[in-house]
């Protein structure tokens, strides 16, 4: 194998493929990134077995052909090299080594047998639809803070994307949960996807689709089965097995009788839950919210660190509530609001309260209160 390449088109595929690759693991050769040449293409294929990405960049193939190596220190060695270089990749089949060359620069790196790597076997895909890169961004962006990192709960490390019904028909819905809060995103149902079987997508997968969304002109192709779950832009196919679990029903958690309705501006609202738990304990980091009449007082108190307190102007006009949360989790739901005013309703300081952005309803977040 024979190729050059240029050094931005040839990190944009490397760096892509080298965070799907784990850093530890008992299989030498999930550590490498398979090269494959041919015509006027390079693929860079890598895989950890539950995802796998190619990405495929144009290139000057003098000499078709295809091996294995270490996708960490290529990257590392293509970040290293500089800007607008040409970078000359071969591989002598019999020495089990790649040269990479550039410029004045020469590198000589160990290679796998391209016929030990393992590739992803293909599935018949139940449903096949394309999206648009920002509808679907906003899908993951807003649901992932709250998928669980508990291990026991794995049908919850995740975030569950699937048809449902909404008032206007139907919709595709993403959620995610840990038990303490709830984030639930809808948009407009693609042609094609009303047969989509649902399906939990890893968090690891989300973390790579957001790198593929940075395009806002771009069609996302998307191909879902059972058990996998494929996202494809025209250079970069991310496929991924699905979280082999049942997601509970969170139509339960979301609260339909909360009445008490506090609107606050959001930016405003999460600078000073930030301010005032700059003094909170780290273990609970509760913040008591006391409502009365279009005033909010936000309190922290900590003995063995002090006490802190703010007061924010707002709308709130029913009968005054006192009510406590975990910092973080305000913070993380505040910091989802793109427009101005969230709007909280509360139904007791015992009961899960419900925020959205302003009237929106395709977005809405739940949220767990904590004893202060």
């Amino acid at each position: 194998m024979k190729l050059s390449i240029e050094r931005s088109a040839l990190l944009k595929a490397i760096s892509q493929a080298q965070s799907v690759v784990e850093r530890r693991n008992t299989i030498p050769i999930l550590a490498n990134v398979l090269i494959e040449a041919e015509g006027d293409t390079a693929h860079f294929r890598a895989t950890d077995l539950d995802i796998e990405v190619v990405d495929k960049a144009t290139a000057v193939v003098e000499r078709a052909g295809a091996t294995t190596v270490s996708a960490v220190t290529l990257h590392e060695i293509v970040r290293k090299l500089p800007d607008g270089a040409l970078v000359n990749l071969i591989d002598d089949g019999a020495t089990g080594r790649l040269a990479v060359e550039a410029g004045r620069s020469k590198f000589s790196l160990a290679t796998l047998p391209k016929e030990d790597f393992p590739v992803m076997a293909s599935s018949e895909y139940a449903s096949n639809f394309s999206i648009a890169a920002p509808a679907l961004r906003r899908l993951f962006d807003k649901s992932k803070f709250a998928i669980s990192t508990e291990e026991t709960r794995y049908y919850l490390n995740g975030v569950y994307m699937h048809v449902s019904d909404a008032d206007g028909g139907q919709v595709l819905r993403c959620v995610a949960t840990d038990g303490h809060r709830l984030a639930r995103i809808d948009t407009d149902l693609p042609d094609g996807a009303s047969a989509m079987p649902g399906v939990i997508v890893p968090r690891k997968t989300v973390n790579e689709l957001a790198k593929l969304l940075n395009d806002d002109d771009l069609k996302i192709a998307v191909s879902v089965s059972e058990t996998k779950v494929r996202f494809a832009t025209p250079d970069v196919t991310l496929t991924s097995k699905v979280i082999d679990g049942t997601f509970p029903d969170y139509t339960r958690v979301i609260p339909q009788g909360n009445t008490r309705k506090l609107e606050v501006d959001a930016s405003e609202f999460a600078k000073a839950v930030d301010r005032v738990a700059t003094v909170s304990s780290e273990r609970s980091r509760a913040v008591k919210l006391t409502l009365d009449e279009d005033r909010l007082i936000l309190s922290v108190n900590a003995p063995d660190a002090g006490a802190a307190e703010e007061e924010l102007a707002v709308a709130y006009g029913d009968e005054s509530l006192e009510i406590g949360f975990n910092a973080k989790y305000l913070l993380e739901i505040a910091s989802q609001v793109d427009r101005e005013n969230a709007v909280f309703m509360f139904n007791s300081s015992g009961d899960p309260t419900l925020m959205r952005e302003g009237n929106d309803t395709s977005a809405i977040y739940v949220v767990m209160p904590m004893r202060v």
